[in-house]
């Protein structure tokens, strides 16, 4: 029976990835920012448990890591994120907010993949999975704004694309993800598509990332996003 972790699965994306992998028969480690949103998890099928991390956090990451010392994982979906403020422009850009979501959205997961990669060495599927956003590719800003969570996906795409390289020797498998405009608290209640869909589209690329094709952007229906 394989194993995922997957951060951020209190709500939305990644509670749907928790709900989709455990009703798949996988083992799946569930985080949560804080114990309350464990509730969310309670009464999912298969081999679903939570467990309390905050990917901002150095000693809560560090934390995590020990307990589950000796946990052989498949695969790790790098998802917890957050969008930040909005309605700002240019000339009042929120700074402290800034680097609040550049440490969740970016610096967060690389943190989780580094606290975690002898773990995922240990096991068999060798994969990791990045939620990004079409939002940090350049060739698809022609709006502009939100610099904020452009920037933060941006980085994490360039992160996932160096991680992509160093561990294509070892024979890891790397996805960076767009889930598409989801009906989400962040996507808002005009998304396009529901959790359902998001997450067995990127299941399915997810599951078709190989060596050959590791470190490419992708959306979540399988075609390949411009940097």
């Amino acid at each position: 029976m394989p194993t995922v972790l997957i951060t951020g699965a209190s709500r939305g994306i990644g509670l749907e990835f928790a709900r989709s992998y455990g009703e798949a028969g996988w083992t799946v480690i569930a985080t949560v920012r804080d114990a309350a949103g464990a509730d969310r998890l309670a009464g999912l099928a298969g081999s679903v448990t939570p467990a309390v991390l905050d990917v901002a956090d150095p000693a809560s990451v560090a934390i995590l890591a020990e307990r589950l010392k000796g946990v052989a994982l498949d695969l790790l979906i790098a998802n917890a994120g957050q969008y930040g403020p909005r309605g700002y422009r240019l000339g009042h850009i929120p700074y402290a907010a800034w680097q609040e979501v550049l440490t969740v959205n970016t610096m967060g997961s690389m943190r989780v993949i580094e606290a975690f990669l002898d773990a995922l060495r240990a096991g068999q599927g060798r994969r990791i999975a990045a939620i990004t956003s079409k939002m940090g590719s350049m060739a698809d800003n022609m709006s502009g704004g939100n610099y904020l969570y452009r920037s933060s996906k941006a980085a994490l795409n360039a992160a996932m694309r160096s991680v992509a390289l160093d561990l294509a020797p070892e024979g890891f498998a790397v996805a960076t993800v767009h889930p598409g405009w989801v009906k989400t608290d962040m996507g808002g209640p005009g998304a396009l598509i529901d959790t359902a869909t998001s997450v067995a589209g990127m299941r399915r690329v997810i599951d078709g990332v190989t060596v050959e094709t590791t470190g490419r952007f992708w959306n979540y229906d399988g075609r390949e996003i411009p940097w």
